[in-house]
């Protein structure tokens, strides 16, 4: 079995999104790009997480064929190979289905800096792709083009992508994501939410870089 370390990443990061109720049953999805190679190593279709075995974590290339697995990949393995074909500084993507990101991605609002630590992890509003079918490589299209040079992208009427360094990273992204998101709709009920400005967070995301111990 090849490349054990990212195998084990993935399905770490497999449970905790599940463990922290970022997905409900199944769904959702993660992956992990091989340092250095044009291999990945994703999570099956349909699988429950609690049963998940480091055996289920599927090995592709970068043209979706499957070189070791018995389990059909992930239904959004399109959406993951665009996001590593398109951003050669990103080898973890996480995707999940978490109630308030989701909730801006219904309503077709993007979620704003109104954090500190969105403006240091994230550093930019999470904006909205437009709607495509779970699956479809208009999804992935339509993902890649709206994330850009981003950390995170919402899906309309779908959920929430977070992308980084590895899964550990992504899976970050998406926690964060998910904080703003559920910290702003709770602010709107008191009063006007108040954006933090470009020079704040340009800032708070260098001085980030630089944060805890070297």
């Amino acid at each position: 079995m090849r490349y054990l370390q990212d195998r084990k990443a993935v399905l770490r990061t497999a449970r905790e999104i599940y463990e922290q109720k970022l997905v409900p049953g199944t769904w959702g999805n993660v992956s992990q790009k091989v340092k250095n190679e044009s291999f990945l190593l994703i999570t099956p279709s349909g699988m429950d997480y609690r049963l998940m075995t480091i055996e289920d974590i599927i090995l592709l290339d970068m043209d979706a064929n499957v070189i070791e697995g018995e389990h059909k990949p992930s239904i959004e393995t399109q959406l993951h190979i665009h996001i590593y074909k398109s951003r050669p500084d990103v080898r973890g993507v996480v995707h999940v289905h978490s109630t308030y990101a989701s909730a801006f991605a219904v309503a077709n609002k993007s979620i704003p800096v109104i954090l500190e630590e969105t403006a240091q992890v994230i550093g930019h509003p999470v904006e909205v792709a437009p709607y495509a079918r779970c699956g479809s490589l208009d999804l992935a299209h339509q993902a890649v083009r709206t994330l850009g040079d981003g950390q995170a992208v919402l899906l309309a009427n779908h959920g929430l992508v977070g992308v980084g360094v590895d899964v550990e990273q992504a899976l970050n992204v998406c926690n964060i994501a998910e904080k703003t998101a559920m910290v702003s709709l709770y602010a709107n009920t008191l009063g006007q939410v108040k954006e933090l400005g470009r020079e704040d967070i340009d800032i708070l995301r260098q001085e980030f870089s630089c944060y805890g111990q070297s």
